[in-house]
Parts: C-alpha cells; structure tokens; sequence
C-alpha cells in the first residue's frame, strides 16, 4: 500500500507527514510495519479515500511504562558529562542489546533516562489517503 497522511497531536501541532516529504509512504498492511490503529484504519480504504482517525495510546504506540524510567550514575555513562537533558541516546541492556533512552534530568551525579517510545501514551491524529494498493 502507498498512503499519504498527516499525523498530529490533539493540539493541532504536526508530528510527521509525507506530504512535506513529497512522497507517500509505501508499508504493508497487517505485518506490523506501522502501528496497530494505522493498519486499521487503512485495510479496507478504496484508493482515492480519504480518513480522519484519532487512535488512543493502545492504538499506537502504546502506553507509557514507568518500569522504563530509571535513574543512572552519570560516571557510568560514556561522555556523561557531556550530555544533556532532552538527548536521545543509546544504552546498552546487560544482554549487550543497543536500546534509545532520553535524557529527562539531570542532577550532578546522575541522570534520570525514559527508555519508553517517544510517542508512548499520546493520543495521535492521523488524516490518511490511499493512494495505491499493490496488485
């Protein structure tokens, strides 16, 4: 499938859209390529439709966790001195496994990191067209 769409906030504000980049985002449907309320919205579109939806957070990208906010010696953390709070970073999880996290404060020993999905427990807009389905 190949859809134009315009995702928001409740406040109007724009989160992301194809149509700013020029060129519609191509996926397909139902294998977990986009978040569950995106491919619901779109399985039984005709090309040419146009749909406004509004998903709930279990709809998108899911509630946010707080057993992923957790707190870290900055002396632990590479270049820790030199970061910020509102950067995102990579972690690493005892398995060796690379994870994002965001810097949500920082005191002068430790910094406080979200590890949950930056869109995790918002409520998102999507206004969705369908542009194409592959034969």
């Amino acid at each position: 499938m190949k859809t134009h769409y315009t995702g928001t906030f409740n406040d109007g504000t724009v989160f992301d859209s194809s149509y700013d980049r020029g060129e519609p985002l191509e996926f397909v449907c139902a294998m977990g390529m986009m978040i569950p309320g995106f491919d619901k919205a779109v399985v039984n579109m005709e090309v040419g439709e146009k749909v406004h939806v509004h998903l709930m957070p279990e709809e998108a990208y899911g509630p946010s966790n707080p057993n992923a906010i957790f707190d870290a010696p900055i002396s632990v953390v590479r270049r820790g001195e030199e970061l910020e709070v509102g950067m995102r970073i990579y972690l690493q999880a005892p398995n060796g496994q690379p994870f994002p996290a965001t810097i949500v404060k920082k005191t002068e020993d430790t910094f406080t990191f979200d590890a949950n999905h930056e869109m995790a427990g918002k409520e998102l807009n999507f206004d969705i067209e369908l542009v194409e389905v592959a034969e």
